[in-house]
């Protein structure tokens, strides 16, 4: 699962409290408040933690959920683990570079996309890198 050879306090150094909590200790934030939701322009968003590429803008939809949406990952880019945490299981994502926690993915939702999948990715994960 990427490479967690950074410690704790290096992380803690490295992100904000927000990012700490969400990429470090899975946290999700709050529903329609990330910068990235409704974010509309051409470019790369990539890991806040190591600032790998993951996502191209073109793969990210509107899917109404509250958190940036996306239909495919960069090529390797993204790891998928199961998580039976919430009293279900789901399929978490992280960076595979390293390890940070991205979101969840869900399959055969509907959506009229090439892969049938959401990404749902907390903003606070990413990082957007301009075409």
């Amino acid at each position: 699962m990427g490479d967690n050879s950074k410690s704790e306090t290096e992380w803690r150094a490295i992100l904000s409290p927000e990012q700490f909590r969400i990429l470090r200790q899975k946290g999700t934030e709050a529903p329609h408040t990330g910068e990235y939701d409704h974010h509309d322009v051409s470019g790369v968003y990539c890991c806040a933690g190591c600032k790998a590429p993951l996502y191209k803008s073109s793969t990210k939809f509107n899917s109404g959920c509250g958190w940036p949406a996306f239909f495919d990952a960069i090529p390797g880019a993204v790891s998928r683990h199961e998580d039976r945490s919430m009293f279900t299981t789901r399929t978490e994502i992280t960076c595979t570079t390293c390890g940070g926690h991205l979101g969840h993915v869900f399959k055969g939702e509907g959506f009229d996309t090439p892969t049938d999948e959401r990404h749902c990715v907390n903003s606070v994960s990413l990082s957007f890198k301009d075409e």
